[in-house]
């Protein structure tokens, strides 16, 4: 009996402005952000099989129990009693450490492919309930939805935030401990203007002085190279540019295509690992059988 392979994408995400609010007694801290897509992804094929393998096509990501993909499974398996076997392998294209989100969206677009091979067929809210161990920004991949993420970045109130402009990524190749990033941080519960009023009502042009990642100046401080970048970005003509996450990419909203594009060929000419994707972008969260 022929087996089916299926495939999906699972793609990037960026921070639009990282507020830091209060530090909660489990450690974690309240936040808030906003989550936007970029057509960067990696690809994700997967296969029936009599046990759970998992490849990457880069060595050094790990593929064994702490990887989120693997730990999915395992989730997949213990909720839904669905005796899963799958062959996985993923052709990684989004950096590691960048602050894009690869780890979670591996493990959600994982997940929901695991639902629809076995034929469960668990609503979206159920496979967040389900998935909620692995990462604060796994619903915005579970649902592929762009959204303002408060709480500990879980919860997240669905909006179109989608940048009209080009938004041009450039990471660094260096990385910034998240931990460490947020116990230098000093929480700021009371702001003037939140993330979700400048997102919602304030013009691109005033996002400059208006959003803010609370991370970056302690990233910054530790990595300069994620400065120099930011600096790069508005003297190539970005009207805004913000590390995102914890870092260290950093990325560029352009109005103009002509000036996104010659800067994107400028950082890769620098080296960078560098990508650029179009205004209004829709991402494809679908999951299709390999003919």
């Amino acid at each position: 009996m022929a087996t089916t392979t299926w495939i999906s994408t699972s793609w990037a995400k960026i921070n639009l402005g990282l507020n830091v609010l209060r530090r909660l007694p489990n450690g974690y801290h309240e936040i808030c952000t906003g989550f936007a897509f970029l057509n960067w992804g990696d690809r994700i094929e997967m296969t029936s099989s009599d046990s759970f393998n998992l490849s990457f096509t880069d060595p050094e990501v790990p593929s064994g129990d702490s990887n989120l993909i693997t730990r999915s499974a395992s989730l997949f398996k213990k909720y839904t009693d669905s005796g899963l076997g799958y062959s996985m392998s993923v052709e990684k294209r989004i950096p590691m450490g960048a602050g894009l989100g690869g780890g979670s969206s591996n493990a959600a677009t994982a997940m929901r492919m695991f639902n629809k091979a076995s034929g469960v067929h668990l609503s979206a809210g159920e496979l967040q309930r389900m998935s909620s161990t692995l990462g604060a920004d796994i619903p915005v991949f579970i649902h592929g939805k762009t959204g303002i993420g408060e709480g500990i970045g879980n919860q997240i109130t669905f909006a179109d935030i989608q940048p009209s402009c080009w938004i041009l990524t450039v990471f660094p190749s260096v990385h910034v401990s998240t931990a460490e990033a947020f116990s230098q941080c000093t929480p700021q519960p009371d702001l003037d203007f939140t993330i979700k009023r400048v997102l919602m009502q304030e013009p691109l042009e005033e996002w400059r002085y208006l959003l803010n990642n609370d991370l970056e100046p302690w990233s910054i401080q530790q990595h300069p190279v994620i400065g120099h970048i930011k600096d790069q970005m508005y003297e190539l003509g970005a009207i805004y540019s913000s590390m995102s996450g914890s870092g260290s990419s950093v990325y560029g909203l352009f109005e103009q295509e002509f000036v996104a594009v010659d800067a994107y060929h400028l950082f890769l000419d620098w080296k960078y690992k560098t990508n650029l994707t179009p205004p209004d972008f829709i991402p494809d969260f679908g999951i299709y059988q390999k003919s």
